[in-house]
């Protein structure tokens, strides 16, 4: 059950290392760095002189690892790029082409400039929501591959300003804990807003850190005989969800989890940060909607409504209690507290036993914006969502 968590907690992070600056040049002879903020790429659109180019970021498996991160860039029917897995780090070369049916060619080179690899595989446009790149990667000259499957990341930042992923490793032999934690700073910019976000998602985590560790002594301290090689290990793993992350917002779900030796289960909880980098303000869910507005009746009838529609989908053995449904939807500020914002919509993250017993976990809704555009504050963070 414990590495059944550790695997939910690490395949719902987002994994990014360094994405190459993607600005916007003046000169007519380079080409234009665009990021990608709202649909999925055309497969192959038509450029003239090739002086356009975007910006993708993706995420997800190869072979039995669930850390691959590929940021390539796109000009025409070219691809440039760099993929890299979380626990090595090292960024390694790419370049490419992908035919107008999609059809894409990766080769990988390491320092030296040597071909290591090769991606072969299908960019996939058709879900309107985020674009996927499946197929194959092999050495070269070698029939022996390893299936790979990404994602579209929804990140679309510029000038130089980018997403990377932190990690913070932890054993403690004698108190037997292990601690794995992953979370997002910001890079390329000395900006105040910049620095104040990285200061918030690094204290999030640290002050998690700081409360296991304290359990971790006191619990120690009320044992009677000393740890054995055969006592079970505690851990705390967190990772993170990025919801969105643009040049004005910047949306993170967190995933706290881990076990307590001894205790019956696992416990996983969530906690978010939805900051707005122009303002260098944290948000919260009020500044989203109309002042005075009836904004908790409408997500809350929502939310009650689409975990009912998804409990009956699902058969009778995931249908929620009506009792904890009625109470866990209920209109207060109390009920919705983490929340991000999507491309498609506010996502609400209900935590077990929220609106439902342990064996049910954690519940998850996404509030399409029409459904809120009665009480979304135009000039809002979600504003430029219903234009």
């Amino acid at each position: 059950m414990r590495r059944l968590l550790f695997l939910t907690v690490l395949l719902g992070c987002a994994f990014f290392a360094g994405l190459p600056a993607c600005s916007r040049k003046g000169a007519t002879s380079q080409p234009a760095v665009v990021a990608n903020n709202s649909q999925p790429p055309a497969l192959a659109p038509e450029v003239s002189g090739g002086q356009v180019s975007q910006a993708w970021v993706f995420a997800g498996s190869i072979g039995g690892s669930s850390d691959l991160q590929m940021k390539l860039v796109r000009t025409g029917h070219d691809l440039s790029g760099t993929y890299s897995y979380l626990r090595i780090g090292k960024s390694i070369t790419l370049k490419g082409t992908i035919d107008k049916d999609g059809n894409i060619t990766l080769s990988e080179f390491d320092a030296t400039g040597a071909q290591t690899g090769v991606f072969k595989g299908k960019w996939d446009a058709s879900d309107q929501t985020a674009a996927k790149i499946e197929g194959a990667w092999s050495k070269p000259n070698s029939d022996k591959q390893a299936k790979f499957s990404l994602a579209e990341q929804p990140i679309s930042l510029s000038g130089g300003l980018d997403l990377v992923t932190k990690s913070i490793k932890e054993s403690d032999n004698k108190l037997k804990y292990d601690i794995a934690v992953l979370y997002p700073q910001l890079s390329g910019s000395s900006d105040a807003a910049v620095t104040k976000f990285n200061s918030l998602s690094r204290g999030l985590v640290s002050k998690k850190i700081t409360e296991f560790k304290k359990d971790m002594a006191e619990r120690a301290a009320e044992e009677e005989a000393p740890f054995s090689d055969a006592d079970m290990r505690s851990d705390l793993l967190i990772g993170h969800r990025v919801a969105l992350a643009s040049d004005d917002l910047v949306s993170i779900g967190f995933d706290i989890g881990g076990y307590a030796r001894g205790a019956a289960h696992p416990y996983s909880y969530s906690e978010v940060i939805n900051y707005d980098l122009k303002s260098g303000k944290v948000l919260k869910l009020a500044d989203l909607f109309k002042p005075s507005s009836n904004y908790l009746k409408v997500i809350s009838t929502y939310c009650h409504e689409d975990l009912k529609k998804q409990g009956k989908a699902q058969g009778p053995d995931s249908e929620l209690p009506a009792e904890w449904l009625q109470r866990g939807t209920a209109a207060k500020l109390a009920n919705f507290k983490s929340w991000t914002i999507s491309r498609k919509g506010l996502v609400i993250v209900f935590d077990s036993y929220q609106v439902g017993p342990y064996a049910l976990g954690p519940q998850f809704v996404s509030i399409p914006y029409p459904a809120l555009k009665d009480v979304i504050l135009s000039e809002g963070p979600l504003g430029q969502f219903v234009k």
